[in-house]
């Protein structure tokens, strides 16, 4: 008779005496079903390179919804953006690259219902961390940026950039705090 899908091994010798004495011999009669070390490794062999290439498609799609992310955390800070400067006229000024950590109002009862004066507190950070780059829009003398302008913006993974300035969003291929780009570290972003 010939067994299928394992290598049959045995496990006692065929003229094995159990040590109670002879008990009608079931011992000696049995075979042990088994897989060999060989026949153990291909599995695992295959198992990994199964789960390697899962982990690579899967790499990619976590890349792709960091950057939608991205793009996301942008748009909701331009429109808060918007928002602020519907209320007077003139957009948060922000010193320095990094975005705001709230983007604030003046009558914080139009902002929301909780009054502690902002649009949007705190504003959305990168999701691996920190906050999205910012366009110094105070100190209008190096960045062109005043009260009516701004850019915010973000590097994204796959590829370019993804920036919100008061004409917008927009995907750029150049960055556009680097000083060797288009329209480097000024207002507007494109």
């Amino acid at each position: 008779m010939k067994q299928k899908g394992f290598t049959p091994h045995q496990i006692f010798d065929m003229n094995h005496q159990s040590r109670a004495g002879n008990k009608g011999n079931l011992a000696s009669q049995r075979f042990g079903a088994g897989f060999t070390l060989i026949e153990l490794l291909m599995v695992i062999a295959i198992i990994g390179i199964v789960s390697s290439i899962i982990l690579v498609s899967l790499n990619g799609a976590r890349t792709r919804a960091r950057d939608g992310r991205r793009q996301l955390d942008i748009l909701q800070i331009t429109l808060a953006m918007e928002l602020d400067y519907a209320e007077d006229q003139k957009y948060s000024q922000v010193a320095g690259s990094s975005a705001p950590s709230k983007i604030p109002c003046s009558n914080p009862l139009l902002c929301d219902g909780a009054g502690d004066g902002s649009y949007m507190n705190p504003v959305s950070q990168d999701p691996q961390g920190g906050p999205y780059s910012w366009i110094d829009n105070l100190n209008s003398l190096t960045t062109n940026c005043s009260a009516q302008l701004y850019c915010v913006y973000a590097d994204l993974e796959e590829e370019g950039w993804f920036a919100g300035s008061e004409k917008g969003s927009k995907k750029l291929d150049y960055d556009p705090g680097d000083p060797l780009s288009p329209n480097s570290g000024k207002c507007p972003c494109w």
